[in-house]
């Protein structure tokens, strides 16, 4: 069965980025927004725009049964949730199963597994995959403090169904385990629903590696290599590189046979990307969680491999096999992505919302933007602040250093304060240049220097 029309129940960049997908493959779109984005530029490239709600997330793009109408109601024969939002959501798999729609992702009972984080443990456990030690959960505060002092401090305390730095806590003193453990707790039962929590072995000097794989229904399952997202600020990603500084050829192997394992004991079909956490001094790897649906750092492997994740992710959620198996893939060169949010660095990073009134963005070899944005357009104050993402490809990591550099010095955008002039000194910064960062780098290190610099200018 080939899909004919696409339901795109996204926002942004992605929605941008799936719009194109669609084209090139021939296939319908229908962009489902809310209403704060009737006139965005995702609405101009789609065959068709449904409002499904007020700008409020939770009353449009979070609104199952709303996604379900509009599919419906527009003819649409599938679901393209994008990242974010509903892409992670088992439960809005199998409505969309009970109404007849493709959902361009994987079954509902991957999500699920994937989606739990002890869950996901278990599994990869069960499948030799190596985990950090820790304990599965936590049931009182008196639990979190005997675990930690049988683990061994410093611990860090994780949400069971979180994920985007929520509920999450390190702790490096049993005095604090308690106050810590209720803090976490309370934070994911707000954000999640549920605030059950788990704990780890924290690993001081740590880099974030993780691994895009690639299934069908018909048992195909490949790697693409990958990626580095090491720079990060409150666990959440800011800049991305493919392949990783830090790997080398054994454990690039061993990281990659371990996520097919993991994708194979849940018989994954779709995009899907297996996280691991790298020892900067013993380089050991352990898995983190896997995500169960396109990156926003996909760019960069697509980049690296000349394929196009997008469409691949339509053609198999309408039953085709994978167009390429393992031998096809080929790395080629080094990429970085900077993601450009609408934020105030210099003020502890504050969303910045506003009309841009210029948008000059960089072109030229190997040089690429992912973005919704331009000259006109309004950055609402009701969503993620991310307003696009800077991609470059090079012949080494040196190469795609300096092109990143040159792009972001003629990124001009006006009307808005963005991240792009905290991405360059990134980028510019010593550590960065030898691949000497970790999780830790830019909080720890980086910001400390970088606001000292800017109080002086």
């Amino acid at each position: 069965m080939s899909i004919k029309r696409v339901l795109i129940a996204n926002r942004g960049e992605i929605a941008v980025r799936i719009a194109r997908a669609c084209k090139l493959l021939g296939v319908e779109s229908v962009l489902a927004c809310s209403d704060a984005d009737r006139e965005s530029l995702a609405a101009r490239m789609v065959d068709r725009v449904v409002c499904i709600g007020p700008a409020q997330a939770t009353a449009s793009y979070l609104d199952q049964d709303a996604v379900i109408t509009a599919a419906i109601g527009t003819g649409c024969d599938a679901v393209h949730p994008g990242y974010g939002f509903l892409s992670e959501r088992a439960a809005f798999r199998r409505l969309c199963d009970e109404a007849g729609i493709v959902f361009i992702g994987p079954r509902a009972d991957a999500i699920a597994a994937m989606g739990d984080k002890l869950t996901a443990l278990r599994l990869a456990r069960s499948a030799g995959v190596p985990t950090i030690p820790g304990c599965d959960e936590l049931k009182t505060a008196a639990d979190a403090r005997r675990e930690a002092a049988r683990i061994g401090l410093p611990v860090m305390l994780k949400a069971s169904a979180g994920g985007g730095g929520r509920g999450m806590r390190i702790v490096r003193a049993l005095a604090d385990i308690e106050a810590a453990y209720t803090a976490a707790s309370a934070e994911a039962q707000t954000a999640f629903g549920d605030g059950t929590l788990y704990m780890e072995k924290y690993v001081e000097r740590a880099r974030h590696i993780e691994v895009q794989v690639f299934g069908d229904a018909h048992g195909n399952l490949v790697h693409l290599g990958e990626r580095d997202c090491s720079v990060q600020r409150r666990h959440q990603k800011l800049i991305e590189e493919a392949p990783s500084p830090a790997v080398d050829d054994a454990t690039r192997q061993a990281l990659t046979a371990a996520a097919l394992q993991l994708a194979r004991a849940v018989s994954y079909s779709g995009a899907g990307t297996v996280e691991f956490m790298m020892d900067a001094d013993t380089r050991a790897c352990y898995f983190l969680e896997m995500n169960t649906r396109i990156q926003v750092e996909h760019p960069v492997t697509e980049a690296i491999t000349g394929l196009d994740l997008v469409a691949e992710q339509i053609r198999v959620a309408g039953g085709a096999p994978l167009s390429f198996a393992q031998r096809d893939v080929e790395l080629s060169g080094h990429a970085i992505e900077c993601r450009i949010n609408a934020e105030d660095a210099r003020n502890d990073f504050t969303p910045a919302p506003g009309t841009i009134a210029r948008w000059r963005a960089p072109r030229g070899p190997g040089i690429r933007i992912d973005s919704h944005c331009h000259e006109g357009c309004v950055v609402p104050p009701f969503y993620d602040s991310m307003i696009g993402k800077l991609i470059v490809h090079g012949e080494s990591r040196g190469d795609a250093i300096d092109k990143m550099l040159s792009a972001l010095d003629r990124f001009i955008i006006d009307g808005v304060t963005t991240t792009a002039p905290f991405s360059r000194a990134i980028v510019a910064s010593d550590a960065f240049r030898r691949a000497a960062v970790t999780t830790a780098w830019l909080e720890q290190s980086f910001l400390p220097e970088y606001m000292k610099l800017e109080a002086q200018s």
